[in-house]
């Protein structure tokens, strides 16, 4: 009797030494995740990636691979599924909505340059050209849409009613349209398409950029408010991981101040960078 208890004992012994064991090992695995797979959006926003966070991060020892996406919807789908580490395309107001609306649990890493939204015309010189029964393209996702009709609120051309949310306005909020202007919702990868088919469109600075515009074509920016600026996203399990937190250095970093600074002028950029 004494020998059999004598030999479970051992037994449970090892099993506990084994189950503490296993722990640094499994800290050490997360610690030592190198290799980085990292979304954004064509334009502005993978070159962003490609030009100033990139480089940073392989002088600390990663191996980043990018994936360019050409809409709004598949970078959060392929985050939460694991096919990335992060994304850089969305403001914060667009990562809430649509993680609330598929029920996927990511979150925001840190803060980083977006393209301005603009208003591009091949047909109207400025704003105050816009005539009675123009239309206007503009984004078609609900907090980029709202985006757009504050744009439209600054340049005087449409009024919202009053005490709306502005980050949730939609075209049923507009109080006052004098000359009658027409709204075409599109995805916003199509919107510098409508360019010579409509009068006016509001484009993603991202896409803007990307479909060769250039921001000092637009006939009107947006002054965007800082719940408008892109973020880093991440799934919440990852946030406080150890290639996490270098992640959020480089976007911090002198080194990515200087090439926002020499390759992205005329960008919002978030405190931290100015």
């Amino acid at each position: 009797m004494k020998t059999v208890l004598l030999r479970r004992s051992v037994l449970a012994l090892s099993l506990v030494a084994l189950s503490f064991g296993a722990l640094p090992l499994q800290a050490g695995a997360q610690a030592a995740k190198k290799e980085l797979v990292i979304g954004g959006t064509a334009g502005s926003n993978i070159d962003q990636l490609k030009q100033g966070i990139v480089p940073i991060l392989e002088k600390k020892g990663y191996k980043v691979k990018l994936v360019e996406f050409n809409d709004y919807v598949q970078p959060n789908l392929a985050l939460a599924q694991g096919s990335l580490d992060a994304n850089f395309f969305q403001h914060i107001v667009y990562l809430k909505k649509f993680t609330a609306d598929q029920k996927l649990d990511l979150v925001e890493l840190v803060q980083g340059p977006i393209a301005p939204l603009g208003v591009y015309s091949t047909q109207r010189k400025t704003l105050a050209e816009a005539r009675e029964g123009d239309r206007f393209t503009l984004p078609n996702d609900p907090s980029n849409l709202a985006r757009a009709l504050v744009l439209l609120e600054q340049n005087r051309l449409v009024t919202l009613k009053a005490g709306i949310d502005p980050i949730r306005a939609s075209e049923k909020d507009i109080d006052q349209n004098p000359r009658k202007l027409r709204f075409i919702p599109l995805e916003a990868a199509q919107l510098p398409r409508s360019l010579g088919d409509t009068e006016y469109a509001i484009i993603n600075g991202n896409f803007a950029i990307s479909s060769g515009l250039k921001l000092t074509e637009a006939v009107a920016l947006e002054k965007t408010p800082d719940h408008y600026l892109n973020v880093v996203a991440v799934k919440r399990a990852d946030k406080d991981s150890p290639w996490a937190k270098d992640l959020v250095e480089a976007y911090r970093s002198k080194a990515f101040q200087a090439v926002v600074d020499s390759k992205f002028q005329g960008y919002a950029k978030p405190t931290f960078l100015q």
